[in-house]
């Protein structure tokens, strides 16, 4: 067993040194990388629909019980006066301070049972308010492929497709008009005469549909969407293309949640295992750990909180709501700086911090500094390259002084040398000029998705 969360952070001597010095293997997708090359796969979201298979990397947390919705509602800054059978909602929670723990999307598939899906943070969360409180419920939960009982099957499978054909390929295969759906609505829908759920949005920030079953089914939904797929130009996506989707769309995948420090959190990392708590990549290196917590606010999350109902956190995120600090940007990196970072592959002495094409990521929360004039200024998360916008970027929160579009920053790329994590090589510091955009960056995402 590897004990608590608690037990490796005293072991470590602190949360920083935990956190940065975990020997997690890089995250990865576990689907094929690449069906034909991640350029082609990442443009066929824009111009055709892609087919990417989410069965694998995100965590279930299938949860039952007649206390179910009050326990989401506890734990949720959302709106729920309606959320009924068949709705679904990203799902947000914050501590007790009222900073971020994380996010998931949440599926109310029939009364008193729910499915939370997404990274395991927020799904820990849940469970523990849960089970240290008076609720009535129950819980099953589903681990992503890596994690998951060698050999066993998962629940669920899931398919997105996705691009300005999605629509017409989804009505081929039902065999006709698709239901108007909201953004973020769900359907019941017929493939091959087996019942399919679907959930419309878009990953990249293009039309798309999620659909999702039992597993026993997957081949069923599979084939008869590749089988009709040609004629609307349907392109296999691979975990290398699918990866970087989320820089067009603007969500930020795995912000660090803030669990250690705070009301309940020493009881919280007494219950939490240890290899849960994940690990810091980047520059920013800070000694208090609350230095890397964000808020709602500050990654978009805004629009989502509902001060209309008692949740965790709620009076602290009301003073946060009433001076917010920072915002969540796109920064375009400087191609010469992003090209001179690869260069010193080639060059004598120590190189910069290797670049991953398309993802560049070494940890599962990815901080780096974002400076102006030398100042920190934000923080800068995921990074990767969009094939559309041929461009490198990353999505950010900065301070609001420096968030207008066209502002000039500096992002400091690598970390300090004595990491011991393995996913990190000897190397040096670089810095890149980057350039403060919109989030999303797609002009279409801005004015289509994310409006809606």
């Amino acid at each position: 067993m590897p004990g608590t969360a608690a037990e490796t952070i005293a072991n470590a001597g602190g949360v920083v040194d935990a956190l940065r010095d975990a020997p997690a293997k890089p995250s990865i997708f576990p689907v094929t990388p690449e069906f034909t090359n991640w350029r082609s796969e990442q443009r066929s979201w824009r111009s055709t629909v892609a087919l990417l298979d989410q069965s694998h990397h995100m965590t279930d947390l299938f949860i039952k019980g007649p206390d179910a919705l009050k326990l989401l509602s506890d734990t949720g800054v959302n709106n729920f006066s309606n959320f009924k059978v068949g709705d679904a909602k990203q799902f947000v929670g914050v501590n007790y301070e009222g900073y971020l723990i994380g996010d998931a999307v949440l599926f109310y598939l029939e009364e008193n049972s729910f499915d939370l899906v997404g990274w395991y943070m927020v799904l820990d969360w849940v469970e523990f308010i849960a089970k240290t409180g008076d609720y009535d419920v129950t819980f099953e939960r589903d681990w992503n492929t890596l994690l998951r009982e060698p050999g066993k099957d998962p629940v669920l499978y899931r398919y997105e497709i996705q691009g300005p054909n999605a629509l017409s390929l989804l009505e081929k295969v039902i065999g006709g008009p698709a239901p108007e759906t909201k953004f973020f609505g769900t359907a019941t829908l017929t493939i091959d005469g087996v019942t399919v759920r679907s959930l419309r949005h878009g990953m990249a920030g293009m039309p798309g549909f999620e659909l999702f079953g039992p597993w026993a089914e997957r081949e069923t939904v599979r084939n008869a969407i590749l089988r009709h797929g040609e004629e609307f130009g349907l392109v296999l996506a691979g975990a290398r293309a699918y990866s970087t989707a989320n820089l067009e769309s603007a969500w930020v995948p795995s912000p660090l949640p803030a669990i250690f420090t705070g009301e309940r959190t020493e009881e919280y990392l007494n219950w939490l295992p240890a290899d849960r708590i994940g690990s810091i990549a980047g520059s920013l290196l800070q000694e208090n750990i609350e230095d890397y917590y964000l808020t709602p606010y500050d990654i978009g999350y805004g629009r989502t909180v509902a001060f209309d109902h008692d949740f965790i956190g709620r009076e602290a995120l009301e003073k946060h709501a009433a001076n917010q600090k920072r915002k969540k940007v796109t920064l375009v990196w400087n191609p010469e700086d992003v090209a001179a970072i690869q260069r010193s592959q080639y060059e004598p002495g120590t190189p910069a911090k290797y670049i991953e094409f398309p993802k560049a990521r070494y940890g599962l929360y990815q901080v780096d500094r974002v400076e102006v004039d030398g100042r920190l200024v934000g923080i800068s998360t995921d990074a990767g390259y969009i094939t559309n916008e041929q461009a490198f970027v990353s999505l950010a929160t900065i301070d609001l002084e420096h968030a207008e579009p066209g502002t000039e920053v500096t992002v400091v790329w690598g970390e300090s040398p004595n990491s011991a994590k393995p996913t990190v090589e000897a190397h040096r510091q670089a810095t890149v000029r980057a350039t403060v955009q919109p989030a999303p960056y797609s002009t279409f995402a801005r004015e289509n998705y994310r409006k809606n």
